[in-house]
């Protein structure tokens, strides 16, 4: 029996386009378990809201017959493909995979561990009708990793700026925004962060959020916030200075110099005017003056780095 969502009606008033124009991504890793429970939910979904978006499940190198009891399922089912990867890749290259593969307007991401419910995916297809360029969920419900994810969203919402309660959910968005998105390993989690600096427009819907029906969770470590919150230094980094590294490495450079001929000054004052000698103020001035030419050299060498990288990415969308 299928899963009701939070708030949404059986059939969405969703146009003839927008039923089939989407990609349905299911990245999925060691979840023999539950595929059989998903693939019959998908197609009672599928048939009562008339969808005919295409499904592509990817087998991220999953150790159990995942894929094989997956092509079983669906080998009648046309709509569905699965793709595979010969390892464990992770769930942003699944994601990319699947992008590859597409060949519809629009992208839903859903995990293969139905603590989503299928019936969701009208919702989502409706909001992006309405003119949103990226959908998130808000989880409802008695979410295991709450800590982690609570801190998360936090430090997200705080530094990014970003206008979503929840950034590591269901979500949909249009595909052309991943085409022009370079997305490095685990960087799924900043896909709206990075789409949203871009400019573009973001909206969030509640969706309730139920256990996990079998299997193991593959992100139950509370450790997990540590990567992650690297990740977000490397995320703030690029937005902030990718285009003008100079005003970092300039800035530092500048100020480090600046500082190493006061306490020159400082040990000029300490020699003649006191005729004590302090040794150790050279050393600094030394210190200072070094590393700040270098912060002042690195900021240059990366100047010229952002206009290469600017001047290549124009000529991408001049060619796109």
């Amino acid at each position: 029996m299928n899963k009701q969502t939070t708030e949404s009606p059986l059939n969405p008033d969703l146009s003839e386009d927008n039923r089939k124009n989407f990609t349905l991504v299911i990245p999925a890793y060691n979840e023999s378990p539950v595929i059989r429970d998903l693939v019959d939910e998908l197609k009672s979904t599928f048939n009562r809201h008339r969808l005919s978006g295409e499904i592509i499940l990817v087998d991220d190198g999953s150790t159990d017959d995942t894929r094989q009891i997956a092509q079983t399922l669906t080998a009648d089912w046309p709509l569905v493909r699965v793709l595979h990867h010969r390892k464990n890749l992770g769930k942003t290259e699944a994601i990319i995979s699947a992008f590859q593969a597409s060949t519809r307007e629009n992208m839903i991401i859903f995990d293969a561990d139905l603590q989503h419910s299928p019936e969701e995916i009208p919702r989502f297809l409706q909001e992006l009708q309405k003119g949103s360029d990226i959908v998130t969920g808000i989880k409802i419900g008695n979410y295991q990793k709450s800590f982690v994810s609570t801190i998360y969203n936090w430090l997200s919402k705080k530094i990014f700026r970003v206008p979503v309660s929840d950034l590591n959910s269901m979500k949909a968005f249009k595909s052309e925004i991943l085409a022009g998105m370079h997305l490095r390993h685990d960087w799924h989690r900043f896909f709206v962060v990075l789409a949203y600096h871009r400019g573009y427009s973001v909206s969030e819907i509640p969706i309730r959020l139920f256990p996990r029906k079998a299997g193991v969770s593959k992100y139950s470590s509370p450790l997990r916030i540590v990567p992650a919150i690297i990740d977000m230094m490397s995320v703030w980094f690029l937005l902030l200075f990718s285009r003008k590294p100079l005003i970092l490495f300039g800035f530092t450079g500048m100020l480090m110099i600046i500082l190493g001929i006061l306490v020159g000054a400082l040990a000029f004052y300490f020699r003649f005017a006191l005729g004590t000698g302090f040794r150790p103020l050279l050393y600094l001035v030394i210190l200072l003056e070094t590393v700040g030419f270098l912060m002042l050299g690195f900021g240059l060498i990366a100047e010229m780095i952002a206009q290469v990288r600017e001047e290549i990415q124009q000529i991408k969308r001049h060619q796109s």
